[in-house]
């Protein structure tokens, strides 16, 4: 943990709610069609389990997508998140909604991105987090950047400095 800057320790220790894209994000961006034409996701097991620990403490965890996708419905199901929203070009007022939803206002409320569409959100949250492997302007919107790439471990490596800022409170 002494690799999180102060700033960063502050804001994580407030979160309620983690919000994260799934392309580049949940997975590492690519996509894969079957021959039936089905788009195909590969999911990180390691973020998964960690979205499970946080959750057992509470925090909530929404999805919010982009694309639309049977495969993130499914991955969703089996994490137990039912606060999923996909095919969403505006990501800012979906983010707002479950938010008042949980609660909670857009500073207890942490984003993890990749590309341009999650920049105003990762602005408008108390902690926006982009992945190793964002585009440049995540990255200039993040106040933190994961060591790892989307779908290589980076939801789950966020999810232990959040269940560790807890415990260390």
């Amino acid at each position: 943990m002494a690799t999180i800057p102060a700033g960063v320790r502050k804001r994580a220790g407030r979160i309620s709610v983690l919000v994260l894209d799934v392309d580049g994000v949940m997975t590492d961006g690519r996509l894969y069609y079957g021959s039936r034409g089905e788009a195909l996701k590969v999911f990180h097991v390691h973020d998964g389990f960690g979205i499970k620990q946080l959750q057992r403490l509470g925090v909530h965890v929404a999805i919010v997508s982009g694309r639309r996708s049977a495969a993130v419905t499914q991955r969703a199901r089996e994490l137990g998140i039912s606060l999923v929203h996909q095919g969403i070009d505006e990501k800012l007022p979906v983010v707002r909604k479950i938010a008042k939803a949980c609660k909670v206002g857009l500073a207890q409320c942490a984003c993890l991105g990749d590309d341009r569409p999650d920049v105003p959100v990762m602005r408008a949250v108390g902690l926006g987090v982009a992945v190793a492997n964002a585009h440049g302007d995540a990255l200039a919107a993040a106040h933190y950047v994961t060591q790892r790439s989307g779908g290589h471990g980076a939801v789950r490596e966020l999810c232990d400095i959040l269940i560790a800022l807890r415990a260390a409170e």
